[in-house]
């Protein structure tokens, strides 16, 4: 423990140069973030301020207070009060009150990509409104390409043709967004959002329409043109409708000021910006354009930047300028994606306060990719993984932004996004941060405001894609590869007294998609002869891409191999068939083979698995010392998933994880047994 001067030596030795993050909500105590040099330890002044990890409070203190202890602290220490000045970042700026909380609305990319209309907005904005307001479910977000007319899918025209007013800004194509006819653009639909109760956002490219700089348009409020402001070597590479905006040139601040005076007009509450965020350093200059365009359009926009990942090293100026940036390319529903995100958050966690959140991305949960077809996809993650992701973003207050189509949602998605305990943590919880990772298991911890209670989340983030124990395998594979060596292998497995037969096929840990598959004549053989498993139903079947079809592809086409049509099981990895196997038969027989759709690009290694193969209970055992916690004495523990008391224990709280597995805890203690 440190004390007095200790503590202002302290705060030296972690620099508070970058160090001021953002006062806490309302009644909070303020928080301030050290940019530590070294792994800070807990301290303790005597007028109150507690210093712990990566943060010290100080109650019932407001941010100008603390920043005047921080002065003196560096007077202590010997430091100028205009030296230390200079080191605080202090996100004080009226836009961080548009975000108090992390966001929570739902976001059309993930279900419909460039294809969404108004009608399909509407009928999320209903079901938001019915089901999930009362939840703290808000916004209402358009995504990309509703000015593009040719848009089909998750793909984009090559020759854009966005709709243009004269001002090179864009507007809703009148065939996807019918009440935007007139010069009315988005208002009417924002208007029937709003009605609801809710809030309207919509996406935007960095930059300038490459087709109002080929029409070189005026830029209103200047007498400059699209031309003129334009940078065309400033591209994205990965959309073509736009060409960045030379933010030295005479004009260019007053198109983005007449973009967000045109959406303010309109009624967006949310802007998403895209092609910004990486990399951050090239885009500073607009992203600062976009900070000052949205403060003098006199409407309050939360503003949300995107692609990720954002540098780390940025941290101190995005929070200076934007409610919620990215962390990663695009999230969706595989399991490395998951995985990934655990390290993320936790690197981010001295950036996140109110009103500037680190973003892991949308939730794709539910139907998603379900397109201008209306395809009924759904999620491929599990639903230990969906409880896994929500427990997650919830303890590390990330926001939340639903991607599946809301109309479609069954009673389990329904249940993952309305509990109210789980939700609470996301929206008003403190403190948060990993705790702990050992391995394979994580754990994360948060504080509940005005309360000695703690939430503590436990993970099993496994790296491998399957629940299996490789070193119980009946066969295992070399890998095949697309793009060179072998594209079948002969597989025969012994199950001689086997009840259960699993099928797997993984991408062989290089992570690459187009991983198709195919067991060819798959076949029991045995003293009761031969049977095809073709012609036996399996008990359950997953594959990281559609779904597992006899004779099929996953997509639905012929199964063929080397041109020729095939009997067998077409799959994607990462998958795994299981089968209840009949008596009297002693090996398993096959051919492994790429299948078609795999465009050179996969590569897969196919296992062969019995009961009994997975990793016992033991090994995912997770557990928390009370004393981590600060508790002396007995602890209520509640699952706030199953919303149950789970009892009152002593020392410590342990319980095995599933594969994949999440708990999410309140854990209170007993007849005032907290140490604060």
């Amino acid at each position: 423990m440190l004390q007095g001067n200790q503590v202002a030596r302290r705060v030296w030795k972690t620099s508070v140069r970058k160090s001021l993050q953002g006062a806490t909500e309302p009644g909070g105590p303020a928080r301030v973030l050290l940019n530590a040099t070294e792994e800070p330890e807990h301290a303790a002044s005597p007028n109150g301020v507690a210093i712990y990890q990566d943060r010290f409070t100080m109650p019932g203190a407001h941010m100008e207070h603390v920043k005047r202890w921080l002065l003196l602290v560096a007077a202590a220490v010997g430091l100028s009060s205009g030296h230390a000045a200079d080191n605080i970042i202090a996100p004080s700026k009226t836009f961080l009150e548009w975000a108090a909380r992390p966001p929570m609305g739902w976001n059309s990319w993930d279900c419909f990509g460039c294809t969404v209309t108004e009608d399909l907005t509407r009928a999320n904005a209903d079901y938001m409104a019915e089901k999930l307001a009362r939840h703290g479910w808000e916004y209402i977000v358009v995504d990309i390409q509703w000015y593009e007319p040719q848009s089909t899918g998750w793909n984009y025209s090559p020759n854009p043709k966005p709709v243009l007013d004269e001002y090179g800004r864009l507007w809703p194509v009148p065939a996807k967004f019918p009440s935007s006819t007139e010069g009315r653009g988005f208002k009417p639909l924002a208007d029937y959002v709003h009605s609801k109760g809710l809030k309207f956002g919509v996406h935007l490219m960095r930059g300038i329409p490459r087709e109002a700089v080929r029409r070189n348009t005026r830029i209103l409020g200047s007498d400059r043109t699209a031309a003129q402001i334009a940078d065309t070597n400033s591209t994205c590479s990965w959309n073509p409708d736009m060409y960045g905006v030379d933010m030295s040139k005479p004009g260019a601040q007053e198109y983005y000021d007449s973009v967000f005076q045109l959406l303010a007009s309109w009624g967006v509450d949310y802007v998403k910006v895209d092609d910004i965020a990486r990399p951050y350093s090239d885009h500073r200059p607009e992203i600062e354009a976009i900070r000052k365009a949205i403060d003098r359009s006199g409407r309050p926009m939360v503003l949300s930047l995107s692609p990720g990942p954002t540098p780390l090293s940025e941290g101190p100026h995005v929070i200076e300028h934007a409610n919620l940036w990215r962390l990663t390319d695009d999230f969706w529903d595989e399991w490395r994606h998951l995985r990934a995100a655990f390290d993320m958050c936790h690197r981010w966690t001295r950036y996140r306060g109110p009103g500037h959140w680190p973003d892991p991305d949308m939730l794709p949960l539910g139907a998603i990719r379900v397109g201008p077809k209306m395809e009924r996809n759904w999620t491929r993650f599990s639903r230990d993984e969906q409880r896994m992701l929500m427990t997650l973003w919830c303890i590390s207050r990330a926001p939340l932004m639903f991607g599946g189509h809301l109309p479609w949602n069954d009673d389990w998605t329904l249940s993952l996004i309305t509990n109210d305990e789980v939700l609470a943590v996301n929206q008003n919880s403190t403190g948060n941060r990993q705790l702990a990772r050992t391995n394979d298991l994580v754990v994360w911890t948060a504080e509940a405001p005005g309360s000695p209670d703690r939430f503590v989340a436990f993970f099993n983030v496994p790296e491998r894609e399957v629940p299996f124990d490789p070193a119980k395998a009946l066969f295992t594979s070399p890998v095949l590869r697309a793009y060179g060596g072998p594209q079948t292998v002969s597989i025969r497995a012994p199950i001689d007294g086997a009840k259960t037969l699993y099928l797997v096929v993984d991408d062989a840990g290089d992570g690459n998609s187009f991983d198709h598959a195919a067991w060819i004549e798959p076949k029991l053989v045995g003293p009761s002869g031969e049977l095809k498993l073709t012609e036996l139903k399996w008990k359950s079947a997953t594959a990281g891409y559609r779904e597992v079809r006899v004779d099929r592809t996953v997509d639905n086409r012929p199964l063929t191999i080397d041109g020729q049509a095939a009997s067998g099981i077409g799959t994607h990895s990462t998958s795994v068939i299981e089968y209840e196997l009949p008596p009297g038969y002693t090996s398993f027989e096959a051919t492994g083979a790429l299948g078609p759709g795999a465009r050179g690009r996969s590569s897969v290694r196919f296992e062969v698995y019995r009961e009994n193969s997975m990793p016992s209970d033991t090994d995912r055992m997770a557990s928390i010392e009370f004393k981590e916690l600060g508790f002396t004495g007995a602890v209520r523990v509640r699952d706030l998933w199953e919303r149950r008391d789970l009892g009152t224990f002593e020392g410590r709280y342990q319980q095995p994880l599933a594969w994949r597995g999440a708990a999410f805890l309140r854990l209170s203690p007993v007849n005032n047994s907290a140490n604060r």
